[in-house]
C-alpha cells in the first residue's frame, strides 16, 4: 500500500450530504467520500453511467485532516422568474413550472481539509496521474468551488496517513503561548486507532455517502463509519500564515527531488 496527498482549500467548498433535488441544498463540515470518489472517477474520465467503473475505490481509504474548519455560508437562489411559462423550470412530468424555483445552497467558506488517500500501490499511480492531468476538472463539491493551489501535494508517499501527523504544513498560526511540541488538530479516519494511540478517544459518527452508483437517475449510497478523534500534530508544520504559501509549494516540489 502507498497512498498520495491531496489539499483542499478554497474560497467556497459544498459537500452535499443528499443526492436528491431539495430546496434546501446543504453541506456536510467535512469532504465526503462521495464526492471524493466523484472526484477520482472524473479525472480518469470514467461516466457516471459506469457503476462498474466505482467498484475498485473500494479499495481506497481516506483520512482527513481539518486543518480549518470553515465557516458556513447560505445562498439564496432563484431560477427561471420573470419569464413566459415556457421558458421557466420543467418539471419532472415534461411541463414547466411557471413560476420561479427557490433553492438555499449552503457552503464552506475558507475551509481547509488535506486527504491522504491510501491504496494499492497501482491505483495510486493511476490516481496521481489522472489528478495531474485530469479528463473533467476536479473541484470541491460543486462545480463553482475550483480548489486553489498547490492540490496535489505528493503522489506517492510511503505512509500518507502518517504524513498527516509529521510532514504536510498546517494552515493554522503557531500557538502564541510557546509551550508544548505540538497543536491540537481534528481528523476523520475510515478505521480506529490502535487502542492506547496518541489521540483522544473517537467520537464514532455514521455517514451515508458511501457510493454504489453515480447513474443520474439511480443514484445510491451506503453507510459506514467514521472515526473523529483530535490528535497531536508536530508544531513543527504550524507558522507564520504569510509563509504558508512558500512552504507548501517547497514541500510539494521536495518531492521531486528525493
Amino acid at each position: 500500500m502507498s497512498g498520495l496527498l491531496l489539499r483542499l482549500a478554497g474560497p467556497l467548498q459544498s459537500w452535499g450530504e443528499r443526492s436528491a433535488f431539495t430546496p434546501m441544498r446543504e453541506t456536510a463540515s467535512f469532504p465526503t467520500r462521495s464526492a471524493l470518489v466523484g472526484m477520482f472517477a472524473a479525472a480518469e474520465g470514467i461516466a457516471r453511467s459506469d457503476t462498474a467503473g466505482l467498484k475498485k475505490y473500494g479499495q481506497v481509504r481516506l483520512t482527513i485532516r481539518v486543518d480549518r474548519p470553515g465557516t458556513p455560508l447560505e445562498d439564496y437562489h432563484t431560477v427561471g422568474g420573470g419569464f413566459p411559462k415556457e421558458r421557466t423550470a420543467a418539471t419532472s412530468g415534461g411541463s414547466n413550472k411557471n413560476a420561479a424555483v427557490i433553492t438555499r445552497r449552503q457552503y464552506l467558506t475558507d475551509a481547509v481539509f488535506v486527504v491522504a488517500v491510501t491504496a494499492p500501490a497501482h491505483l495510486t499511480a493511476q490516481l496521481a496521474t489522472a489528478l495531474r492531468h485530469p479528463y473533467w476538472a476536479p473541484y470541491l463539491g460543486r462545480r463553482s468551488c475550483p480548489p486553489d493551489e498547490p492540490f496535489l501535494l505528493r503522489q506517492h508517499v510511503d505512509d500518507p496517513e502518517n504524513e498527516l501527523l509529521t510532514g504536510v504544513p498546517l494552515t493554522a498560526p503557531e500557538p502564541r503561548d510557546g509551550s508544548g511540541e505540538t497543536v491540537a488538530v481534528q481528523f476523520l479516519r475510515e478505521r480506529a486507532l490502535p487502542q492506547g494511540g496518541s489521540g483522544a478517544a473517537a467520537d464514532v459518527i455514521e455517514v451515508n455517502d458511501m457510493p454504489v452508483s453515480f447513474a443520474p437517475h439511480g443514484r445510491a449510497h451506503a453507510s459506514r463509519r467514521l472515526y473523529r478523534t483530535v490528535e497531536p500534530v508536530s508544531r513543527s508544520l504550524a507558522g507564520p500564515q504569510k509563509t504558508l504559501l512558500t512552504r507548501l509549494i517547497d514541500y510539494a516540489h521536495a518531492e521531486e527531488h528525493e
